[in-house]
C-alpha cells in the first residue's frame, strides 16, 4: 500500500482549449490527439505528456477491443474504462495493456490518473484501424487547494479517495486537486505556501501557470493546518490569506471562491475576516463544524480523515458547491 503523496495532478485543458495545439497529423492515441483531453496542469510537448500535480487525469473514447498504455518507466496509475471502477497498476513500464480480456466492439470511455512514479504519458494503442473521439465532460471545473487532506494523504488510494475527487464524480464536473503534503498557506522555512505556489504549474519550482488555459467555475481552499506548526502568527495568516483570496479572484473573475474551515479549527477567525475583508459575494467562508468525528473518521490524530471521512466531506461539500456552480 502506497502512502506517500503523489506529486503528480491537477486541473483542467478540457473544452476551453488544449495545452498545445495538436498538429492536423496527430494519429489516434497519439499525446497530441486533440480527442484526449488533459485535466490537470499538464507539461505537454508533441511525444510526452505530464501531470503536474496531484490527481491529475486525462480522459477519450476510442473504438476497438482493445487499449494499452505506452509509459516511459516505471509508474503507479489508475484506469477506468467505460466509467467502471478504477484498476490500479503499480510500477508497470512500457506497453500496459488495459485490456488483457477484450471488450465488446464498440466505443469505449478511458480516464487515466497517475499516481506516483515516472508520470510520463507517451500515448495509446489501439486496435488496427481503430479510432479516437472527444470525450462528453461537463464545462465545469472545480479546483480543490490544499495541503495532504486535500491530497487524500493515508487513504488507500490517495488523490482519488480525497473530498474534491470524491465529490468532482459525483457532481459530473471536471476537477483538480492544487495540492501537496505538508504545504502551508505562509511560505516559510520547512513549508512551501500555497499563497504562491497554486500560481505556479506544479507542485514545486517556479514555473507560472497559464490561468488562460482554462476558467475555474470553484475553487475550494482548505488551508491553515500546517502553519500553526511552523509559527505563522494569526496577523500575517490573516493578511496572506486576504491577498490569497484576492489573487486568485484576479485570475478567475466569475468563479466562486470557498474557504473552509480546517477540520482541526485552526485560524478560524482570520480565514472568516479574510473571506469579509474582500468584500466579494462570491468568496464565502464554509464551516466544518460536526461534519467529522474523531475516532471515528480519521487515519490518524493530526487530521488526515480515513476513507469514509472523505465521502462524509464531500456529503457536506455537495449541497454547497451544486447550486453555487449551476447545476
Amino acid at each position: 500500500m502506497f502512502r506517500a503523496v503523489s506529486i503528480v495532478a491537477a486541473f483542467v485543458v478540457a473544452l476551453t482549449g488544449l495545452t498545445v495545439a495538436p498538429p492536423a497529423s496527430a494519429a489516434a492515441g497519439d499525446v497530441s490527439d486533440p480527442n484526449i483531453v488533459y485535466v490537470g496542469r499538464w507539461s505537454n510537448t508533441t511525444t510526452t505528456a505530464v501531470p503536474n500535480w496531484t490527481g491529475a487525469y486525462f480522459s477519450t473514447r476510442f473504438t476497438g477491443t482493445t487499449v494499452r498504455v505506452k509509459a516511459r518507466d516505471a509508474v503507479n496509475f489508475y484506469a477506468s474504462i467505460d466509467g467502471r471502477a478504477d484498476v490500479f497498476y503499480a510500477g508497470v513500464r512500457g506497453t500496459v495493456n488495459l485490456t488483457p480480456t477484450p471488450l465488446a466492439a464498440g466505443t469505449h470511455s478511458l480516464r487515466v490518473s497517475y499516481r506516483s512514479g515516472d508520470t510520463v504519458f507517451l500515448g495509446l494503442v489501439l486496435d488496427s484501424g481503430a479510432t479516437t473521439a472527444r470525450p462528453s465532460l461537463s464545462t465545469k471545473v472545480v479546483e480543490f487547494v490544499g495541503d495532504s487532506i486535500t491530497a487524500g494523504a493515508l487513504t488507500d488510494n490517495l488523490a482519488v479517495n480525497a473530498y474534491g475527487w470524491v465529490l468532482g464524480e459525483r457532481l459530473g464536473v471536471q476537477h483538480t486537486q492544487i495540492a501537496r503534503s505538508g504545504y502551508c498557506l505562509v511560505a516559510q522555512s520547512g513549508c512551501v505556501g500555497q499563497r504562491t505556489q497554486f500560481f505556479q504549474t506544479a507542485s514545486t519550482g517556479t514555473t507560472a501557470w497559464d490561468f488562460s488555459r482554462y476558467q475555474a467555475s470553484a475553487v475550494v481552499i482548505n488551508l491553515g493546518t500546517n502553519d500553526i506548526g511552523h509559527s505563522v502568527t494569526a496577523a500575517t495568516f490573516q493578511a496572506q490569506y486576504t491577498d490569497f483570496l484576492r489573487a486568485i479572484r484576479a485570475k478567475y473573475p466569475n468563479a466562486v471562491i470557498f474557504a473552509m474551515e480546517t477540520f482541526k479549527k485552526r485560524y478560524v477567525p482570520e480565514t472568516q475576516a479574510a473571506v469579509r475583508a474582500v468584500n466579494d459575494a462570491n468568496v464565502r467562508y464554509i464551516s466544518t463544524e460536526g461534519w467529522l468525528t474523531v475516532g471515528t473518521d480519521y487515519e490518524d490524530t493530526d487530521g488526515h480523515p480515513n476513507e469514509a471521512g472523505h465521502v462524509k466531506v464531500a456529503d457536506r461539500l455537495a449541497p454547497i458547491i451544486r447550486p453555487a456552480i449551476g447545476l
